[in-house]
């Protein structure tokens, strides 16, 4: 197949340099164009960018020249790993003039018509894309992934609240300090420390998770109405989000009902054949002291949400640990998979 050509947006930067190791190699996607700040603009991407991934800088882009973000750029398709205020300006600008946005950044997340997305979950919100056409005055169009956090949390209640109905929810996350983008933060506030702050993430994970849990009524989003309380907490991890849940249902399950129920769980089967979907989404184990973020965060190449200690609850019904690899499923993977969908959805010209 003729490869579609697609363009990165804020490469040099943690989550960017996730989205160039993903498509560097894509079967549907080649990179044509990689954009930076003005600080990197103009120069080779192996010379602006620091790598603080694996490796080394792929060869595929190692000589390709940082352009300036506009809406200039070859292809149309961006992958965009801007930060949010900077992508509130530009993804919208894109998507109006012809570009399919496939975005990690929150500056979209609650647009009404754009979709927040997980394609094992939530696929049905694809439909909303036609309200950018007609109420946005879009060419083009723009779809997110959620709060890398909120991955992880959402992908583990979607199947138990299909199965039982989740009316309310207790999480406190151990967040990795990749979340916080590099260089992150200073060693002497991390090391030896918890930091029980992490600023506008309590409140994405509870809007985000009721979104992506929501349903389509005429073409519109119908968010979910889950009680949600959340406790945000940055660790001294390197990658990995650790979610401890408590959750109460509608229909109180078993602990083994609600372990069938999550290892059965696997989506569309159309979504199961794209490159960058895990066999399984959701991995569960049974091991008493798992998951842990540096023996599962990997699991189907960074793509399954692992989840285990699932027992009984004395404040609600079922508690649970649910693990996310957070600049993988929780950041580039997610968006690149989104483009999968759209992709096999006919939304994506060659």
């Amino acid at each position: 197949m003729n490869k579609i050509p697609v363009s990165v947006l804020g490469a040099t930067g943690a989550v960017g340099q996730r989205f160039v190791e993903m498509l560097v190699d894509h079967p549907y996607f080649e990179i044509v164009s990689l954009t930076g700040s003005e600080r990197s603009a103009g120069k080779q991407y192996g010379q602006a960018c620091r790598w603080v991934l694996s490796g080394s800088v792929p060869e595929q882009v190692r000589e390709m020249e940082i352009q300036p973000t506009s809406t200039n750029l070859p292809g149309k398709v961006a992958f965009s790993a801007l930060p949010a205020p900077i992508a509130r300006e530009w993804e919208p600008k894109l998507a109006e003039v012809g570009y399919a946005v496939c975005s990690n950044a929150s500056a979209l997340r609650q647009t009404p018509g754009v979709p927040l997305l997980i394609p094992e979950i939530n696929y049905d919100h694809l439909s909303m894309i036609p309200l950018q056409h007609s109420e946005l005055g879009w060419k083009g169009l723009a779809v997110t992934s959620p709060n890398c956090t909120t991955n992880g949390i959402a992908m583990t209640l979607k199947p138990l609240d299909d199965a039982f109905g989740v009316e309310a929810v207790f999480v406190s996350t151990m967040q990795a300090i990749s979340g916080a983008g590099y260089p992150g933060l200073a060693s002497l506030d991390i090391q030896d420390n918890v930091i029980p702050f992490i600023n506008g993430e309590e409140e994405k994970i509870q809007t985000e998770t009721n979104l992506l849990l929501g349903k389509m009524k005429d073409g519109r989003r119908v968010n979910a109405q889950i009680q949600i309380s959340a406790h945000a907490n940055r660790v001294a991890v390197l990658d990995g989000h650790t979610m401890a849940l408590s959750v109460k249902f509608r229909h109180k399950p078993s602990v083994d009902d609600a372990i069938h129920v999550l290892e059965n769980f696997r989506g569309l089967a159309e979504v199961q054949q794209m490159p960058t979907a895990p066999q399984q989404p959701i991995l569960v184990r049974r091991d008493p002291d798992r998951p842990q973020p540096r023996r599962d965060r990997d699991a189907g190449n960074g793509m399954s949400i692992s989840v285990g200690r699932i027992r009984p609850c004395t404040l609600f019904d079922l508690r649970m640990v649910s693990v996310v690899h957070n600049t993988v499923r929780g950041a580039a993977g997610g968006s690149v998979l989104n483009a999968e969908l759209l992709y096999a959805r006919g939304f994506l010209a060659e």
